[in-house]
């Protein structure tokens, strides 16, 4: 009688799934170097998790079951202990009277099934799913990693009264420095503070905040643009971990009285994610912010941002205007550089020559000259746009205007036949044209010279699974200018989003365009109001009117609409 092993490959052998070669190469691998043979075989490359999936269930009999569509009871995810689930690659799914169905990564591990049968006293089900499944349903049913595993990283230092900060009435004494940079060194440390990031990276966190406070220490992640608080390790660990991020940052760690700023990048299953590191003195030691670029998350299309069709079309042939300047505002965080950084790509091409000054660079595009200013040694925004200037470009991208030094520049650019794209921190699009005017631009200079002004937002997307259709109150709907009775959806929460009842986030802009009738209201310095009605009249739609279509469309809820827009005003 054939072993399960030996099935396994006649099928795929029988099916054409893989060759005899191929098959004999992976069994020498894994005589070598041990793990599993279907790992070894999709990691070579020879055969797609997929297909392995079907292989293994016609091979073994059991069925296959699909784990990101199926939703997990946590009274039977609490019957296995977390770590028998991860070594295993296990996830229990169902119950029924004294039977256990499991799925599994590797069906055939009849030591799993053992241990977990010993474990639970239940007969097990075994079927089928794919490892990436499994480590994930694991990840939302446990958690990635729970405050024990943090305990068991402390109890391997054995030291923690050794890193304690010493607080008295006027100021802080810390370790020697030599001292803090043998700690940051050891296993243990390197894990507690590796287990954070890999934290933020899977969560898709575009920030981690390690905060320190009298008697104790705060991890929170900004998920989709919300913080979110994780457990943290104790008080006495905090200066060795902020010692660690210093050395692989490269900062000064014997300097804790001012502010510091580095970078580092790390490499997490086969991908590149870059941090961005702002170290703060505090009360209670030193506060730290990693800003969280994960590269193969980044969306760099301009179709696939979630603009609505008619700003996105208006967007675009703004960008393929010859030159003008093109301006993008919002609040911290709503997604401006990635919206030039797509208007960049869109307008790429063999015959350009594009170049940008940044603060600092955050992603490094593919045929795109970049410049990171660095006001330590006088390279400003106003002095790398100068330089720009002689180097030939059609295309310019200025991080930020700030003061009047760079937008100077940058307009003069603007009306020489360079296309200027830039970013301001304003809250509304009619409202950069007022900040440019108290800036010191002349009114006739910002006619000339802007094509167009986009202010921009990120909502929450409302988690397709367990998002929830409920009929709006009259009186809420009147308010909104919807129709009374309509279905909409509210955010309900489930293991999937982390109970936050959102999942990813879109982009929403107005785009402002400086229509004569528009120009006329900038010569004659009217106020931000008016010309924002006369934009709207001109069939300009407001932030609060494209989140409203979001809402009607089902893809984010009402509540997060208003949270992150403003109303518009009356038009008389």
């Amino acid at each position: 009688m054939l072993s399960l092993k030996e099935r396994l490959t006649q099928i795929l052998i029988k099916n054409n799934l893989i060759t005899k070669e191929n098959l004999d190469k992976a069994i020498k691998l894994q005589s070598k170097q041990g793990g599993r043979l279907s790992d070894i075989l999709v990691k070579l490359g020879y055969i797609s998790a997929k297909d392995l999936i079907i292989a293994l269930s016609e091979g073994l009999g059991l069925p296959p079951i699909d784990l990101s569509r199926f939703k997990i009871d946590p009274e039977v995810t609490n019957l296995i202990p977390q770590e028998t689930a991860r070594h295993y690659q296990i996830i229990p799914v169902s119950k029924m009277g004294n039977t256990l169905t499991l799925a599994m990564a590797d069906p055939l591990n009849v030591f799993a099934i053992d241990a977990v049968k010993t474990l639970t006293g239940f007969d097990i089900n075994p079927i089928i799913a794919k490892p990436e499944d499994v480590l994930n349903a694991i990840t939302l049913c446990y958690g990635e990693a729970s405050y024990q595993a943090i305990e068991d990283i402390i109890k391997e230092i054995g030291k923690a009264k050794e890193l304690e900060i010493i607080n008295s009435e006027d100021e802080q004494q810390y370790l020697d420095s030599q001292e803090l940079a043998r700690i940051s060194q050891e296993a243990p440390v390197i894990k507690i503070t590796n287990l954070f990031l890999k934290q933020g990276i899977d969560a898709k966190a575009s920030d981690i905040l390690i905060e320190p406070f009298e008697k104790m220490v705060r991890v929170r992640l900004r998920i989709d643009g919300v913080l979110k608080e994780i457990e943290a390790p104790p008080k006495s660990l905090h200066p060795s971990i902020v010692s660690r991020i210093k050395v692989i940052s490269g900062l000064d760690i014997a300097e804790h009285r001012l502010p510091q700023d580095g970078r580092f990048k790390i490499k997490v299953e086969d991908k590149e994610v870059d941090f961005r590191v702002s170290i703060l003195p505090s009360s209670f030691g030193e506060k730290v912010a990693l800003r969280v670029l994960d590269k193969s998350t980044a969306t760099l299309d301009i179709d696939k941002l979630g603009f609505d069709k008619q700003s996105l079309e208006t967007l675009k042939k703004c960008a393929l205007k010859p030159h003008g300047m093109i301006l993008t505002c919002g609040p911290t965080g709503s997604g401006k550089t990635t919206t030039l950084y797509s208007i960049l790509k869109f307008v790429d091409s063999p015959e350009t020559n594009i170049i940008t000054v940044e603060d600092p660079v955050e992603y490094q595009l593919r045929g795109i000259n970049q410049v990171s200013v660095n006001v330590d040694i006088g390279l400003t925004f106003a002095g790398c746009l100068r330089s720009i200037l002689r180097q030939d470009p059609d295309i310019i991208m200025v991080g930020e205007i700030r003061d009047f030094d760079t937008v100077d520049i940058a307009i003069k650019a603007a009306l020489t036949g360079h296309l200027v794209l830039s970013t301001l921190h304003t809250t509304t699009a009619a409202g950069s044209i007022v900040r440019l005017l108290d800036m010191g631009v002349e009114p006739f200079l910002i006619t000339s010279s802007v094509i167009c002004v986009m202010s921009q937002r990120l909502l929450r997307k409302l988690c397709e699974r367990c998002k929830e259709s409920f009929a709006i109150k009259s009186e809420i709907a009147a308010k909104a200018g919807i129709k009374d009775g309509t279905k909409v959806f509210a955010a309900k929460g489930c293991k999937t989003c982390f109970n936050t009842g959102y999942a990813g986030r879109l982009g929403i802009i107005e785009v402002l365009v400086l229509s004569p009738k528009v120009k006329d209201l900038i010569l004659s310095r009217q106020p931000e109001a008016l010309i924002k009605a006369c934009a709207r009249r001109e069939g300009m739609k407001t932030l609060r009117e494209i989140g409203i279509e979001k809402v009607l469309e089902g893809v984010t809820t009402l509540d997060e609409v208003v949270r992150i827009t403003v109303p518009d005003e009356e038009i008389k």
